[in-house]
């Protein structure tokens, strides 16, 4: 049976009402949205903690680093390092005269940015025997990687488990990922033989833009080599050579070896560096030179000691990490690598450390007569050279641009004794808190032995800190 007219009236005049109203109520919402003002933004607070900051123990070797990250942006192909001899070389101030010979490592991180016609940029890696006798040189771990679609810069969590290297945030952090793990690339042989006044290619790198969205991409190198005797190293910029039907192809060792004899430096060159010791701004600039160390070991121990006690309940140690010029973090130390030669107008240091091996030996002790819970954990304060406020400063929020990131391997024994290796992915902010890369609970008296490894990131910011404290 259908419902009365007279009802039927009333249900549409109640609809309508109710319709009317939810139209106010929207317009009204509406109103108030427009009149609320945005939710503010937290207001930053700076946290000094007071940590006893310890300079790290130790020091860098002997082992040479070819460094060539100068000029980083190339518009202009030429010569980036060259430790070859002046002689017989069309423009003899490119050219460094450094002889390797033994165990070094190479590290080469460039970039171009919309290249002429989007040409591919390639570069590569020369090395010379100005010898009499055919030598070898052993390529023991290799890595190279483009930032595009290799090892794009994409934001991470703060750690992420990375046992299998998939995790990265760079195609420089990707490199040294990869020796850090002892591995060298297939397309690197085991070993190249170079004959009385040869020289061959260590490296033939293209660093492709056309099918990219934006036409920016970078290339990051780092090698570790062992030279049976003298050998002279060199990188070079140059791009794609045509093929006759149009087609882009790589330089050839002749075209390579032409640059190397009779072109100039690349360019844009970067910014001047400011002198050792001078006052005002101060601008580090990029690195093209050879810096004397590759690796710094260290044992964190007390003093007349090969343990390090824990300490008190509530407090930390502080062990700086790659401390430099203007951010020394209240210590007198500069663990920056010094540069045995150089270009000019590039930077006085190794500012940064980047392909440095930082290898770091905790000997714990809980001299305690009950357990104690400890924290490791790498952070990065705000940089500070004094610290003029007291301790190490963190803010909250922390300021947005990423100062660390990259894979460090951890290796302890856990709290049920058993032996791990870890390795993990580290993505932090400057200044930001975070939680513990370990945590481990020492009985009353016990000694349990931590190492934390790691080869420093490219563009990663110093300086950071590895701290340990006991929680409870």
């Amino acid at each position: 049976m259908y419902p009365q007219k007279s009802t039927i009236t009333k249900i549409i005049l109640i609809i309508a009402i109710a319709s009317t109203g939810l139209l106010f109520l929207k317009k009204d919402t509406s109103i108030q949205a427009q009149t609320q003002s945005p939710t503010p933004k937290p207001t930053p607070q700076e946290i000094v903690v007071n940590n006893e900051v310890r300079s790290l123990p130790g020091s860098l070797d002997n082992v040479p680093l070819f460094n060539s990250d100068s000029p980083e942006w190339v518009k202009k192909e030429g010569i980036l390092l060259s430790t070859f001899p002046p002689d017989g070389k069309k423009n003899p101030n490119a050219h460094l005269n450094f002889p390797f010979q033994g165990k070094f490592n190479l590290f080469a991180h460039h970039f171009t940015h919309t290249p002429p016609n989007l040409r591919t940029l390639y570069i590569g890696a020369i090395l010379y025997n100005p010898g009499k006798q055919p030598i070898t040189v052993e390529i023991l771990q290799a890595a190279s990687y483009l930032m595009e679609p290799d090892a794009p810069f994409q934001q991470k969590p703060p750690l992420s488990e990375n046992p299998q290297g998939e995790v990265y945030s760079g195609h420089g952090i990707r490199a040294v990922d990869n020796v850090l793990r002892g591995i060298r690339q297939p397309t690197f042989p085991a070993q190249l033989v170079i004959k009385p006044g040869e020289s061959k290619m260590l490296l033939n790198g293209a660093i492709p833009v056309r099918d990219l969205p934006k036409p920016i991409n970078g290339r990051s190198t780092f090698i570790s080599l062992n030279s049976s005797s003298q050998v002279y190293a060199a990188t070079l910029a140059m791009y794609a050579k045509k093929n006759p039907d149009g087609s882009d192809r790589a330089p050839t060792l002749q075209e390579w070896q032409d640059l190397l004899y009779n072109g100039n430096l690349a360019l844009p060159r970067d910014k001047t560096p400011t002198p050792p010791g001078a006052t005002g701004n101060l601008i580090y600039s990029r690195v093209a030179g050879v810096q004397q160390g590759s690796t710094w070991r260290s044992q964190l121990v007390d003093k007349d000691s090969s343990n390090l006690t824990i300490p008190p309940t509530g407090k930390a140690y502080s062990y700086t990490i790659a401390t430099l010029r203007g951010g020394k973090l209240g210590t007198e130390q500069v663990q920056t690598a010094k540069l045995l030669v150089r270009y000019p107008d590039t930077a006085y240091e190794a500012h940064g450390n980047y392909g440095v091996h930082y290898d770091l030996t905790l000997p714990l002790h809980n001299t305690s007569d009950r357990t104690k819970a400890i924290a490791i954990t790498l952070e990065t304060p705000l940089k500070d050279d004094k610290l003029t406020k007291g301790g190490l400063r963190f803010r909250q929020p922390p300021l947005d641009f990423p100062y660390f990131r990259g894979t460090i391997r951890l290796r302890y024994k856990d709290d049920s004794g058993q032996n791990l290796t870890r390795y993990v992915h580290l993505w932090h902010r400057v200044g930001q808190i975070l939680e513990p890369t370990i945590k481990l609970k020492l009985v009353a008296g016990e000694k349990r032995l931590v190492r934390v490894d790691f080869i420093y990131p490219p563009d990663s910011t110093p300086p950071q800190v590895l701290t340990l404290r006991t929680l409870d």
